[in-house]
């Protein structure tokens, strides 16, 4: 095994783990909003019991991603050195803002929030989970800009053999991005609105105590999956329309692909530049993902009765249905970055020139010891949501009460 598939391999492991955090970050924060903005609204108490209880969820998900964020940072330094300084002064420039709204305002509104609870008025406390839910936003937005230019470069120039970013604006108004964008934000309000939907639909099917409260994270999570999946599908297939006219090679069978291949061959030298298979294969699996997951526009109305409920047979279906959006997410992210190649800034800077001057046997080092560290950190990610979720809402540490034998046991009145 050479460098750059060992390069390429431990990327795509880093990135791909990382971007199933996200989904579930940024799909469930915009529910907690909801939630909690309904809770200071009503003043209803259960709603701030199902927001303690997705709270908690989500800051566990949302801790552990941080790791997982920081751990494929170390990549571009590592492995893809060249990619840095080839492009680095356009690329660099909406990574570091990015890196600003997440860590520095998102992390320290969500602090706040979690150290918030019962110290700050319920107006202020609301406001702080908004401005986490703005900014999460914000850094997904600024990645996509940054992913965007790698998959069409705009607003640049060369000088020295290095690109120089020569129009900010140009970033914003890339063709790739705005389709692309809102297809992640719709796949991360579809994942989040599975993950509720599911983890409710268990706690149905259990028959435990809470059953009305769960009755109602079950519908609101359904609601948002039936609505985002109608989203993802708009996004996604308008991506095949003059969007995708600026990757020719990406899709295949464009008129301006012989002639674009017909260029690069004189700049680059020959060579197969027809993106693999892989990503037309996984293009083709997220799409029936997408119609399958349509059908919840039929399973909707059935689980709005309490009788279809108790049958818990379509309780079953929701629950068997949760990995379909994560895997859709994985497809999706594969069919993206792999209809790139063989460029990693396309038609610019081919893969082969970005990766970095290192050995196998060191690529093949770093490659072992980053992919145990994110599977570490993915295992105890999914085994501390599982064991959380499990116990259900009756007394999330999220928000508990303090002083001792302060349990928070105030009764919950009856959702309609």
């Amino acid at each position: 095994m050479d460098s750059l598939l060992l390069a390429r391999l431990q990327f795509a492991i880093t990135t791909s783990t990382h971007f199933l955090f996200v989904a579930v970050t940024l799909g469930l924060v915009t529910l907690l909003v909801g939630l909690q903005t309904a809770w200071v609204v009503t003043g209803n108490p259960a709603y701030e019991r199902l927001t303690r209880f997705w709270g908690q969820l989500y800051v566990i998900n949302y801790v552990l991603g941080i790791a997982t964020g920081l751990v494929m940072e170390f990549q571009f330094g590592l492995n893809w050195s060249e990619l840095s300084r080839y492009v680095g002064n356009v690329f660099g420039a909406p990574l570091a803002i990015e890196t600003l709204v997440a860590f520095f305002l998102e992390s320290t509104f969500l602090g706040m929030w979690i150290f918030g609870w019962h110290r700050l008025r319920r107006g202020v406390h609301l406001a702080l989970l908004w401005g986490v839910a703005l900014t999460a936003y914000a850094s997904a937005f600024w990645i996509m800009v940054a992913n965007s230019w790698l998959q069409n470069p705009v607003g640049y120039e060369l000088r020295d053999g290095v690109a120089h970013l020569t129009d900010f604006g140009a970033l914003l108004t890339n063709p790739t991005l705005g389709m692309a964008f809102g297809h992640v934000v719709s796949a991360a309000l579809l994942t989040g609105g599975m993950l509720m939907a599911a983890v409710s639909a268990y706690h149905l099917i259990r028959r435990t105590p809470d059953h009305a409260l769960f009755r109602t994270s079950l519908r609101i999570g359904l609601v948002t999956a039936t609505l985002a999946i109608t989203l993802v599908q708009g996004f996604g297939f308008a991506q095949f329309g003059p969007v995708g006219r600026v990757q020719p090679t990406k899709f295949g069978g464009s008129p301006e692909q012989e002639a674009l291949v017909a260029d690069w061959t004189a700049r680059f030298g020959p060579g197969d530049y027809t993106p693999p298979v892989l990503a037309n294969v996984g293009l083709g699996f997220m799409i029936l993902i997408g119609f399958a997951l349509g059908c919840l526009w039929l399973l909707l109305p059935l689980l709005w009765r309490d009788a279809i409920i108790r049958l818990r047979f379509p309780l079953w279906l929701v629950l068997l249905a949760l990995p379909l959006p994560f895997v859709a997410v994985l497809l999706g992210w594969i069919s993206r970055e792999v209809g790139r190649q063989p460029w990693v800034a396309y038609g610019l800077l081919p893969t082969g020139q970005a990766v970095s001057p290192v050995g196998a046997p060191v690529m093949l080092a770093s490659l072992i010891g980053f992919t145990a560290l994110l599977g570490t950190l993915a295992v105890a990610n999914w085994v501390l949501l599982a064991r959380h979720a499990a116990r259900g809402a009756a007394d999330p540490a999220l928000g508990r009460p303090p002083g001792p034998g302060t349990d928070d046991t105030r009764p919950v009145p009856v959702f309609s």
